[in-house]
């Protein structure tokens, strides 16, 4: 299904249609209207000498220097050169895609004065599948994201490099291939595509996708594990949190609750301890509150997704000219920032519980280090070792950059949000967190055929998932292979298809 455009509805959904799956975009013809309307006005104030930030004055600590009429013309053009200044490996098609539809969507607003093409040339280029190639480092999420935007905005003027079909080569070739005209660049085009954090939204609108589902796998996991552990099931009753009041916990209880439902454990037939370590009954309360800052992200980013994020800002309506700072990426860095956090503490309490798993002392009973032949065998001792690596990387990189501005264009630009390192460390937490949820899915499958009663039906259908890629660890045997299957499983989805099928839909963080 086509997604509309008109810069006031774009959700976290539509940019993953749109930025994963390359769905098609159109956009309504009231917005291209009020593009052309902001354009007029922008035209007029041009045409009566009016000084405008960015159009006919230079940028940062230049401002004051104003452009004449030739200049005027070359500024965006130079303007673009000057700022394609990153770093490193090409961003991942998926993230390019979301930032041209996050750009695309405050284009529609009617307010960044550019002319209709450029924006339409970014829903060409989406729709047809011309990505520009864009360098992952550089951006400081302030002024927008400069870097990476400007190497969008050479293919406005069919330079830089891009991938098409799936071969990378240039802009020019690409969009000649594609049958789209290049527009070049004009009076306030070149601002107007760069002048936001876009980069750091639409990593950020797909970071937050992939760690919901990644949270429901930590609570599928959880679960497994309460099962083996025998845990005492009391302080799963939604009640509990319902008295406290967090939603997120609420959730995160219901999850868990729903992949045991029907074990022997949720009938009281069982012997279990009066109160269980903290690592096990602290779980909803641990995981719900991460399910509370996921909630919060989503708004922070959805607003942002649908504001007005340029300087200047064109108001034709009211013939006023608005400078200001809506570029700063401080409101979506810091609740990014906060999550890769949350992540990584629940990473934490996961690795508490694997250590129960695999202790005798805490396993109730289960064999040391899950092996029949402790001794001559060592069974899953070094997962533990991977997961806590893990962990250790992840711990690292949750320090929060919203608090590391370093100044910069002469101290005009003295305090910047970082955004982007926010973005980048959080989408490397999630890649660690895969590992290590991985891991404890391994163990609590390997704890679960040492028991015999009547698991939960999500937990069945999770270890019946896990077992179509790893088998039961009856001898020791090189872990690396099954520690990054299981990393890859997770990342999938398919225990949570496999859950889900069973149990009907866990709850999200949003719903």
């Amino acid at each position: 299904m086509t997604v509309i455009i008109d810069g006031t509805n774009l959700t976290i959904e539509n940019v993953l249609q749109v930025a994963r799956f390359s769905e098609k975009i159109e956009l309504h013809p009231s917005s291209l209207e009020k593009i052309k309307a902001s354009r007029a006005f922008i035209e007029r104030k041009i045409k009566a000498k009016e000084i405008m930030y960015g159009v006919n004055t230079g940028i940062g600590e230049l401002a004051s220097i104003v452009l004449d009429e030739n200049q005027t013309k070359e500024f965006q053009k130079y303007l673009i050169y000057n700022h394609a200044a990153g770093i490193g490996e090409p961003a991942p098609i998926e993230h390019v895609r979301a930032a041209m539809l996050s750009r695309v969507n405050v284009h529609a607003k009617g307010y960044s004065g550019c002319r209709p093409e450029i924006t339409l040339t970014y829903i060409d280029m989406l729709n047809k599948g011309v990505i520009p190639v864009v360098c992952e480092k550089g951006s400081v999420g302030a002024c927008g994201d400069l870097s990476p935007m400007s190497q969008c905005a050479l293919s406005l003027m069919g330079e830089g490099e891009a991938f098409y079909q799936g071969k990378r080569m240039p802009t020019r070739d690409a969009m000649e291939k594609a049958g789209i005209p290049i527009p070049g660049l004009q009076a306030r085009d070149g601002l107007a595509a760069i002048n936001g954090s876009n980069l750091i939204t639409g990593i950020g609108c797909i970071l937050l996708n992939d760690i919901e589902a990644w949270t429901k796998h930590a609570e599928i996991a959880a679960a497994m594990t309460l099962e083996a552990l025998l845990a005492n099931m009391k302080p799963y009753n939604t009640r509990i949190h319902e008295l406290r009041g967090f939603q997120g916990a609420v959730k995160s209880a219901a999850n868990l609750r729903a992949v045991m439902n029907e074990s022997d454990l949720m009938t009281g037939k069982m012997k279990v301890k009066v109160q269980d370590a903290y690592s096990m009954r602290s779980t909803p309360q641990v995981i719900g509150a991460l399910r509370d800052q996921l909630a919060h992200a989503r708004k922070q980013l959805e607003i942002e997704l649908n504001g007005v994020a340029d300087n200047p800002i064109f108001v034709g309506e009211e013939d006023i000219v608005l400078t200001g700072a809506n570029f700063q990426g401080t409101p979506i860095s810091l609740p990014l920032d906060v999550v890769g956090a949350a992540v990584t503490m629940v990473c934490v309490l996961s690795e508490r519980r694997l250590n129960r798993l695999l202790n005798p002392a805490c396993s109730v009973g289960l064999p040391s280090f899950l092996t029949k032949g402790a001794g001559m065998f060592s069974g899953m001792m070094l997962s533990q070792y991977t997961a806590d690596m893990l962990i250790s990387e992840a711990r690292i990189l949750s320090a929060p950059a919203y608090v590391l501005s370093i100044p910069a264009a002469a101290d005009q630009e003295d305090f910047v949000s970082m955004g982007m390192n926010s973005a980048l460390k959080t989408k490397q937490i999630l890649k660690n967190s895969y590992g290590v949820m991985g891991i404890e899915f391994m163990a609590a499958a390997q704890a679960l055929d040492f028991r015999d009663f009547g698991f939960g039906k999500g937990t069945k259908a999770a270890h019946s998932a896990i077992r179509k890629h790893v088998e039961h660890l009856e001898v020791d045997r090189p872990l690396f292979n099954d520690h990054n299957a299981m990393s890859a499983l997770v990342e999938s989805g398919e225990i949570l298809s496999a859950v889900e099928k069973e149990v009907g839909p866990l709850v999200s963080s949003w719903k």
